[in-house]
């Protein structure tokens, strides 16, 4: 039974229910030496995709379950595939599983059930990517972009480009074997209309990308300012959580400090930097100079001042700010009085929580463009190369139109044609399949 996998589907630890997976040719004879049903049905006779009651053999116990028989080709595998429901518990899930492998099934590899679904065709590359988004979604938008690939809306869309590519290279095709039918003068310019049809949809996909970057990885946004300014505080107001030690001593954070929040759907990875100011401190010139970095990839950046006039020290560093996604934070408006709310700048306090929901606002208004959550959007860097790569395939083959001959012109239209179907799988390396299988769990 070697072609068997099985594997624990859900997740570890104690819970009302477990269920094990078992996928292969076999798993139907493997799960016969395992189950009775109480209905006396035997498993070789069960009706496929329903469920029956009974008692499951363990390593060295019986538990009472069910258990479910997917028949090939319409299971998520595509081949037959058998799921046993037993009680939750790592000891329970645990003999079940061994029992699997005593009769000659083996632990399946990380996402091997998914991996055998897409060379079986029943799932694209680009819907295994959607399955794994859902599965890691923090947020509301990250499932439904996550589920616009898993349903193969992505893939049905290249394919569409891929079909009109491969009535334009099978045209070219032809008049190369069959030239005593003669090639009408306006053919190249037919083929390349057809080609400045495709050029507009590929430029949607990919200037799309901007936004699905933000829904599948959030928004980088670092607090910085000078020691005491309440950026710490304001870290903690944000994320909900104590995550970083506030205390009225300068330099209290000495290490960039993490924390997440969600503003109408969308991540904001939110970093507390080490205050700005001159020390001798080896540990805090470290925190400084990780700041500085950060500084440099964050796509927003929170300058925290704690009400009074901006001194020397602070307007120096908000000159290296320039040309940087900048929003001014003016903290302390308890004890200053102080009520700005224009543009990029916004007073704050962080103890009594005054236009602290207007500065969530800002932050998303600056950060992210209209997002609509039911939109579609490239969020797959892999994609995003992919289809920038066959762009630039696909206008070459539309300058060269005219001036090489078609036949030499079909080489980028092939390129272009090989370049989306990475996205889909149809031409992706067996790296690139393995690395994306890689990112799931053993029981997907």
């Amino acid at each position: 039974m070697n072609d068997c996998i099985s594997a624990v589907a859900t997740a570890p630890g104690t819970g009302g229910v477990a269920i094990i997976r078992i996928s292969g040719k076999n798993s139907l004879l493997l799960a016969e030496k395992m189950f009775v049903s109480q209905s006396g049905v035997k498993v070789c006779d069960f009706e496929p995709y329903r469920m029956y009651v009974g008692e499951i053999s363990g390593d060295g116990f019986t538990d009472h379950g069910m258990c479910v028989y997917f028949k090939a080709p319409k299971s998520f595998t595509g081949e037959d595939v058998v799921e046993f429901h037993c009680h939750g518990g790592v000891a329970i899930t645990r003999g079940i599983l061994n029992k699997t492998f005593e009769l000659g099934s083996r632990l399946a590899t990380n996402g091997e059930f998914t991996k055998r679904a897409f060379l079986n065709g029943k799932l694209s590359l680009s819907s295994c990517e959607g399955l794994i988004d859902m599965i890691n979604s923090e947020s509301v938008t990250q499932i439904k972009s996550g589920f616009y690939l898993f349903k193969e809306h992505l893939r049905n869309k290249i394919f569409a480009i891929q079909e009109t590519l491969t009535i334009i290279l099978a045209q070219i095709d032809a008049n190369i074997d069959y030239p005593e039918e003669g090639l009408i003068e306006d053919s190249g310019e037919e083929i390349k209309e057809k080609l400045m049809q495709i050029s507009p949809e590929l430029q949607k996909m990919i200037s799309s990308y901007s936004t699905g970057k933000v829904i599948s990885d959030g928004v980088k946004v670092a607090l910085v300012g000078k020691t005491n300014t309440g950026k710490s505080s304001l870290l903690n107001l944000l994320s909900g959580q104590e995550r970083a030690i506030v205390t009225n001593i300068a330099g209290t954070t000495r290490d960039v400090i993490e924390a997440t929040t969600f503003i109408n759907g969308i991540k904001f990875n939110l970093f507390d930097t080490a205050g700005i100011r001159e020390t001798n401190d080896v540990v805090e010139k470290i925190g400084i100079e990780r700041s500085n970095s950060l500084i440099d990839t964050a796509d927003v950046v929170m300058f925290v001042t704690d009400g009074s006039n901006i001194d020397s020290e602070e307007e120096l560093f908000l000159n290296k700010l320039e040309g940087k996604c900048l929003l001014k934070i003016i903290n302390k408006s308890d004890l200053t009085g102080i009520n700005v709310i224009s543009g990029n700048e916004i007073s704050i306090s962080c103890k009594t929580g005054a236009n602290i929901e207007l500065l969530k606002e800002k932050l998303f208004e600056l950060a992210v463009d209209t997002v609509n959550t039911d939109g579609e959007y490239i969020t797959q860097k892999r994609h995003y190369y992919a289809l920038e790569e066959a762009y630039i395939a696909l206008q070459s083959a539309i300058s060269a139109i005219g001036n090489l001959p078609l036949d030499l012109v079909s080489a980028d239209i092939k390129e272009c044609w090989d370049k989306l179907g990475e996205i889909t799988g149809t031409t992706a390396s067996e790296d690139i399949i393995n690395e994306i299988f890689s990112r799931f769990c053993v029981g997907k």
